[in-house]
C-alpha cells in the first residue's frame, strides 16, 4: 500500500514536475510571469522533506527502537533496554521479561561491549506485529570476558518479534539464530562467572 510519509521521494517528482510545467508555461506566456509562481515547487519540495522529518513511520520506529536497544548495550545501560522489552516477553531460554533482564544485567555488569555494528535487517510488518530478522556485528571491549575467553568480535544473527503498543514498538521476543554463521540457540551461550 502506497504511502506518502515513506515515499518522500513522490513530492519531490511531483515539485520537479510543476517546476518544469511552470518554466514552460512561462516560456509561452511571457507577459503573465510572476515571481510568486515558484512558490508550488518550492512547497511541494519542502513538503517532502518536512514530512519525512516530522512523520515517523513504522519501519523507523522499529528502526529506533533496535538501534536504542544496541547502543543500551553498548552502554552496559539494562535500565533503557528494559523499556524496550515488552511486558509479556518470552522466548525459548527466558519465560519472562524479569529472567531476561536478569540475563542482560547479569552480563551488562562489567564492561562488556565496545561497538555493534547492525549489518543487514529485514523486517516484515503485519498490523500490529513485526517480524525482524537481524545481523550485528558486534566488537567487545578487550577485558570482557567473551574477548578473553572466546574472541573480540562476534557476528550474530538474531530474529525478533516486536508488537506495537501505545504507538511504540517493543520487543516481544528474541530467538538467537547464529553466532559466527553456526546455529545456536539460547541455551548454547553460557552466563558469565564473576
Amino acid at each position: 500500500m502506497f504511502n506518502l510519509f515513506e515515499q518522500p521521494w513522490t513530492l519531490l517528482a511531483a515539485a520537479v514536475v510543476a517546476l518544469l510545467v511552470l518554466l514552460i508555461f512561462r516560456t509561452v506566456f511571457p507577459d503573465k510571469r510572476r515571481w510568486w509562481h515558484f512558490a508550488l515547487p518550492i512547497i511541494l519540495a519542502a513538503s517532502a522533506f518536512g514530512l519525512d522529518l516530522l512523520v515517523q513511520t513504522d519501519p523507523e520506529k522499529i528502526q529506533t527502537a533496535i538501534n536504542t536497544t544496541l547502543k543500551a548495550a553498548e552502554k552496559e545501560n539494562p535500565d533503557t533496554i528494559d523499556q524496550i522489552i515488552s511486558d509479556n516477553y518470552s522466548d525459548s531460554y527466558h519465560n519472562t521479561k524479569q529472567a531476561l533482564m536478569h540475563y542482560c544485567r547479569t552480563w551488562l555488569a562489567q564492561p562488556l561491549i565496545k561497538k555493534n555494528y547492525k549489518t543487514i535487517l529485514q523486517t516484515d510488518i503485519s498490523g500490529q506485529q513485526a517480524v525482524v530478522t537481524l545481523t550485528v556485528r558486534t566488537v567487545f571491549e578487550q577485558q570482557s570476558v567473551v574477548a578473553r575467553n572466546y574472541k573480540p568480535i562476534i557476528v550474530t544473527k538474531a530474529r525478533l518479534n516486536l508488537e506495537k503498543q501505545h504507538d511504540k514498538w517493543h520487543i516481544r521476543r528474541v530467538e538467537i539464530l547464529e553466532l559466527d554463521h553456526r546455529p545456536v540457540r539460547w541455551r548454547d551461550i553460557k552466563s558469565p562467572n564473576w
